[in-house]
């Protein structure tokens, strides 16, 4: 057990998934499935709050393994997250999948309970470059595309990272993993912010994520949802909890993605929106900075990686029986896949923050921490964004994919282990919402309320009451939009987003002003070129061997008074 202890979290699976490839096809994905179930023994049985390791190397102090309630939390939601999508991936007929997506869900563990930032640098990496196979393994020309830029931004925030760390280590000589905003910001940690903030999918910084989600395998998708973003969360809580300017980012992030998901068909990439969406009420979290809304973040990061994984892995099954999840080519499913349905709609329920499911239990802990600190404003774009949230992902999502109209599309309802992952999923968003104290008590700050000393309660009176009226008058809206004809068509369409404008519109005008320059470079050339032409024509011809004055063969008696004249200028020039 001793030995055991010096391997990192999450180590169990990036050495396993080594592994996978030398198996025979179809025991690939029980053996990431048991991977999954060892590394989460591993964490339980061998490190408890407190454990560290550290360790010199070329006289840099490391921190590999560092144990606290905030890493334990994303520790345990995350190999979560890895047994219900090596589950869902059971059958996945591509050995790339099963090998890259639990290598990825252990190094997002293993960054997780890295205490220095080298360490953290390097399972940073190794996030991106095998998760980008899961987008691969799609197989088709977007998907490529779409992997390759994926992959640059991906890297480009581990470079970013790894130049702030250098600068830092330069400056205080420290590479610890620590709250640089209670140390004061420097140019190097503002620099490691830009980092983790690429990740996080901040504003104009966000479209790799609606771009690659949709485009990745059926399970590939479900694997990204759950690691990527949500260890960006972890990395803004650890290192700039109480950084004030996170809060009105996070109002954007809460806000812009909800006009992108109403008119968006592909409900994949409506998930997507929506992902971004939700990070934005996590981010909010983590600029208020106190003890109860750092426990917000962490719980709704929790529930959220339960719940969307859920909504993910319907979407997932829906891909996989039809070959779409256009909302214009869907709709009737529910007749013969109803437990999918069932699944999508508690799903649904969840990240709508509906009481007795988890998202209510996590959600209303950041709502409440703004309200104690007096953030008015912010409190009010929470409750306009909880009601976008219960528009396109609680009523959205299920209405169009298995209600809306009949396709006339009769597929199978989903495998058994796809049903079995929704399962889990489904019982532990239940669970959560029935009794939210069990979620709690894993919170770094075991969720205290400072406004009345004890821990928090979700089921306030108050609460409940103002969270139903929101939901209602959320549903009374899309119901009456949809009757008066006014609500957004489900149209075959791209969108166009802020990736346009360095994809299509900065490529476009450099391209533009490149040929302008070069005509005008032409136009302004035109009259010197013009007197050039002319002067090189009169100096041809004057020394034209048969007509110019200096080419033709020339007298004696020519050369003789030349050579007088010479000599007569030359000598009145000396004479004066």
């Amino acid at each position: 057990m001793e030995m055991l202890s010096l391997l990192p979290p999450g180590m169990v699976m990036i050495l396993g998934a080594c592994l996978v490839p030398l198996l025979p096809r179809h025991t690939q994905g029980w053996f990431a499935l048991v991977l999954a179930m060892l590394s989460a023994g591993h964490l339980l049985l061998c490190f408890e709050d407190g454990d560290t390791l550290n360790y010199a190397i070329m006289g840099l102090e490391l921190q590999p393994i560092r144990v606290d309630r905030l890493s334990l939390i994303f520790g345990y939601v995350f190999h979560i997250a890895a047994v219900m999508s090596t589950l869902y991936a059971l059958y996945a007929k591509k050995s790339i999948e099963h090998v890259m997506g639990v290598a990825y869900a252990g190094a997002a563990v293993g960054a997780a309970f890295s205490g220095d930032l080298i360490s953290l640098f390097i399972f940073w990496e190794l996030t991106a470059l095998t998760s980008v196979f899961l987008i691969w393994a799609a197989d088709t020309e977007d998907a490529l595309h779409c992997g390759v830029r994926y992959l640059v931004i991906q890297v480009a925030s581990g470079v970013i990272l790894l130049a702030g760390t250098l600068m830092h280590y330069n400056q205080t000589g420290s590479l610890a993993f620590v709250n640089f905003y209670e140390q004061g910001l420097t140019n190097a940690t503002t620099i490691i912010l830009w980092a983790i903030a690429i990740k996080a999918a901040f504003p104009f910084l966000h479209n790799w994520l609606q771009d690659a989600y949709p485009k990745a395998t059926f399970s590939g998708t479900v694997f990204l949802s759950a690691f990527t973003t949500k260890l960006a969360i972890y990395a803004l809580a650890r290192g700039y909890a109480g950084f004030e300017l996170l809060i009105p980012i996070g109002c954007v992030m809460t806000a812009f993605p909800i006009f992108f998901a109403v008119i968006e068909n592909d409900l994949r990439k409506v998930l997507a929106y929506s992902l971004n969406n939700q990070l934005g009420f996590m981010v909010v979290g983590i600029g208020i900075g106190t003890a109860l809304a750092i426990d917000g973040a962490c719980a709704h990061a929790f529930a959220h990686i339960i719940y969307k994984g859920l909504l993910f892995m319907a979407m997932g099954a829906v891909l996989f029986r039809v070959g779409t999840t256009k909302a214009t080519e869907l709709g009737g499913l529910y007749r013969t896949m109803p437990l999918t349905t069932l699944f999508c709609i508690i799903g649904a329920m969840s990240i709508s923050a509906f009481p007795l499911l988890s998202g209510f239990a996590a959600k209303s802990l950041i709502a409440s921490a703004a309200g104690i600190n007096h953030y008015a404003i912010v409190t009010f774009v929470l409750l306009f964004a909880s009601a976008g949230v219960m528009e396109h992902s609680g009523i959205k999502i299920p209405f169009f994919a298995f209600f809306a109209h009949d396709s006339g599309k009769r597929p199978k309802e989903a495998p058994w282990n796809m049903l079995a992952a929704m399962a889990i999923a489904a019982t532990l968003c239940i669970g959560i919402g029935v009794y939210p104290e069990a979620l709690y008590q894993l919170l770094p700050n075991y969720a205290f309320d400072a406004s009345t000393g004890g821990t928090y309660n979700a089921y306030d009176v108050t609460h409940v009451v103002m969270q139903l009226q929101l939901l209602l008058f959320a549903a009374l809206a899309f119901g009456v939009l949809v009757r008066m004809g006014a609500y957004p068509s489900e149209e075959r369409a791209v969108n166009l987003d802020f990736d346009w404008v360095y994809r299509k519109l900065i490529p476009k005008t450099l391209v533009g002003s490149y040929h302008l320059m070069s005509e005008i470079g032409t136009l302004a050339m035109r009259p010197i070129q013009t007197r050039i032409q002319s002067a090189r024509q009169y100096f041809t011809g004057i020394m034209n061997p048969r007509s110019g004055v200096f080419g033709r063969d020339a007298m004696s008696s020519d050369a003789a008074l030349w050579s007088a004249i010479l000599l007569a200028v030359y000598l009145f020039i000396y004479y004066i």
